[in-house]
């Protein structure tokens, strides 16, 4: 049956998102009781109170949200094009209505399809390795050549380049950001969020009510909402006290398989996953590894599975040149840091960089620094 909300519905449920102290464990008490949005606001101030964990003042608060307050809030969320979906429309999320405390709306920018119930979380560090942000867009291209959605946070770093793997794969990527629609967190990737919506490849997501820019707080109701959109949770790259272990651990609570992408062993970067592989996460090394843990949808999704097989193009190198490509190993480093590496001064090593960089060995990086883009190849100085 099709349960479009009626506009005076998503009115009533927008007022009770907005009301101060009304989180998604009260707003499913209050549904639960109630039987639907609009008994709450019929039972008045004193009828609300009868709900575990309402006291007079989260009642004060729930009518003290008015029709303008929710239609205002409506129009703002137009203004960027966006739309206000409440839970129990057919429009919300399959995979979010079934965890445990759903957000009582979602805002939306873009558009949601019935495949994005196939969906993967990427994850990682904002600031990380080379290593990592060359995994986390090898992961997500390969997850969307085979149809999985990859979800994830829209930050700098682990979420970006997981991201921009997919939509280069041509697979879809839902963003899940920790501010309101009408922000834009990190500004750098405003082009990437356009493109996401302008292709029609997927979406931007929120919980948070328009307005809200972006706070530490904000990012495990965030966290919690990437897991619950999907089917599992790869963490590629996570430090030991990392954002992404809470989106893992909120995976573990919400029944969503964990993995994890080793990294060097003596990497900062990587204490995180490793963890999580000595708790019981699934290692990832390719495909295969995850999608032999999704069961039938794996199966389905791994007969059209691409193999990987990139193109080895060889480069000669002279022996500053492998120098300083050894130098930066899973790295970002700048020109001072490798001519330290290599003890050769510093123009030597910029004109070097200059060639590295035309045969497409190493790449710059914002801030001044360098990355290797591929890896030596055999015992001749080659790339």
């Amino acid at each position: 049956m099709n349960m479009t909300a009626s506009e005076d519905t998503i009115r009533l449920h927008v007022r009770l998102h907005l009301a101060q102290g009304v989180g998604s464990v009260i707003y499913r008490r209050l549904i639960e009781h109630f039987g639907d949005v609009a008994a709450v606001f019929e039972a008045g101030p004193a009828g609300v109170c009868a709900v575990e964990g309402v006291g007079s003042r989260t009642a004060e608060a729930i009518f003290a949200v008015d029709d303008d307050a929710a239609c205002a809030e409506i129009a703002a969320a137009e203004a960027v094009g966006a739309r206000i979906i409440p839970f129990g429309d057919d429009a919300y999320p399959v995979a979010l209505a079934n965890i445990l405390d759903p957000p009582a709306v979602v805002y939306l920018r873009g558009s949601l399809e019935p495949s994005d119930t196939a969906a993967l979380a990427v994850v990682g560090s904002r600031r990380c390795t080379h290593y990592g942000a060359e995994q986390a867009e090898r992961f997500g291209g390969l997850l969307g050549r085979v149809g999985l959605t990859v979800v994830s946070g829209g930050a700098r770093g682990i979420d970006t380049a997981a991201h921009r793997g997919a939509l280069n794969a041509g697979g879809r990527t839902i963003v899940v950001t920790g501010c309101g629609l009408d922000r834009v967190y990190p500004q750098e990737n405003r082009p990437l969020f356009d493109r996401i919506i302008d292709e029609g490849r997927g979406a931007i997501l929120s919980t948070l009510p328009m307005g809200t820019e972006v706070t530490p707080a904000n990012f495990p109701r965030r966290n919690r909402i990437i897991s619950g959109l999907s089917q599992g949770v790869l963490v590629v790259e996570a430090a030991r006290r990392s954002g992404s272990l809470i989106t893992a651990r909120f995976a573990g609570e919400q029944g969503r398989q964990v993995y994890a992408l080793p990294g060097r062993v003596d990497s900062p970067f990587s204490e995180g996953t490793h963890e999580l592989i000595r708790d019981g996460a699934v290692l990832v090394r390719n495909l295969d590894d995850i999608l032999e843990h999704l069961d039938g949808l794996g199966e389905v999704l791994g007969e059209n599975a691409p193999a990987e097989t990139p193109p080895v193009v060889r480069v000669e190198l002279d022996g500053l040149e492998a120098a300083i490509a050894a130098a930066l190993g899973d790295e970002a480093l700048s020109i001072d840091h490798v001519a330290a590496a290599v003890d050769r001064p510093a123009h030597e090593v910029i004109a070097a960089m200059t060639t590295l960089t035309i045969k497409g060995v190493v790449a710059s990086r914002p801030g001044n620094v360098f990355v290797l883009k591929r890896r030596p190849q055999g015992g001749r100085h080659e790339a």
